[in-house]
């Protein structure tokens, strides 16, 4: 551009023929500067062009390397999401299995509060000194003293202990559901006699005795009976007393209503907790 502009000027000059060497001289100077400072301007503009590219070619590496880590932070946001959504549903589970089982074992201490009642009005013409009802552990227990159940080292009933038991099958033969646990019990006093060998012995006949009136008298099915004997070992208080050992010579009857369900679903709940950790 500026060779042209340099000929265009020479043939200017030699035209005029007015146009002094001098005058000559700075025109082509000037014109030399302007084709110098065209010529770093192609430099400087090669350079910045360069620069350019290369800041281009980082920029889509950084944009690409974004990219990747982008669909990756995403994919690992959805595989999180993921989680917590499996999470979430099987806390609604559980917390579904907690209501059932809250429900099942509000209506089965339902049953036991209904079930004593049942046995405290059907005995209730027989004093607290003869026999107690009370809820112990998710069941109904009566305990019944020998006063009022069997003679000194016996395991005959007497027709008002008898009557007793009679009363609560009633109940008992109302509902099959109930399981019945007979337990006898003696004081520390050794005992030995043609009969009893010691006080296992005794407490073991006076459980069963009972078990023959239910089973023999009232028809109750002997499979929804147990009948065991503990003894002097569980007294209620110390045997060093008349009155402690009269206390601890008893027989408790102890109710529970049918817990099969509920031990199904405690299973069930508890196979779960164990998969889920």
């Amino acid at each position: 551009m500026f060779q042209k502009l340099r000929l265009i000027a020479i043939g200017f000059l030699l035209i005029s023929s007015c146009v002094s060497k001098k005058k000559w001289v700075e025109q082509n100077s000037k014109i030399s500067n302007l084709e110098k400072r065209e010529a770093d301007c192609e430099k400087q503009a090669a350079f910045l062009t360069d620069s350019l590219t290369k800041v281009l070619a980082e920029f889509n590496e950084y944009s690409l390397l974004a990219e990747k880590d982008r669909i990756a932070l995403l994919a690992q946001l959805d595989q999180k999401s993921a989680d917590l959504s499996e999470k979430d549903e099987a806390l609604r589970s559980r917390a579904d299995r907690l209501r059932e089982l809250q429900a099942r074992i509000d209506n089965q201490s339902m049953l036991v509060k209904n079930l004593r009642k049942s046995v405290t009005d059907a005995l209730v013409n027989f004093n607290s000194d003869e026999l107690t009802v009370s809820m112990k552990d998710g069941q109904v227990q009566v305990s019944l003293s020998d006063d009022l159940l069997f003679e000194s080292a016996s395991s005959q009933i007497d027709p008002k202990g008898k009557k007793a038991i009679g009363k609560l099958a009633v109940v008992l033969k109302n509902d099959p559901s109930i399981r019945i646990t007979i337990v006898g019990h003696t004081d520390s006093i050794p005992i030995k006699t043609p009969r009893y060998k010691d006080n296992w012995d005794l407490s073991v006949d006076r459980s069963a005795s009972i078990v023959r009136v239910l089973t023999a008298d009232y028809g109750i099915p002997g499979d929804r009976i147990q009948a065991t004997g503990k003894s002097s070992y569980f007294p209620l208080e110390s045997n060093k007393t008349k009155e402690g050992r009269a206390k601890n010579r008893r027989t408790e009857i102890l109710l529970t209503p049918k817990l099969d369900e509920l031990l199904k679903l405690l299973e069930t709940d508890s196979s779960s907790a164990t998969s889920d950790l």
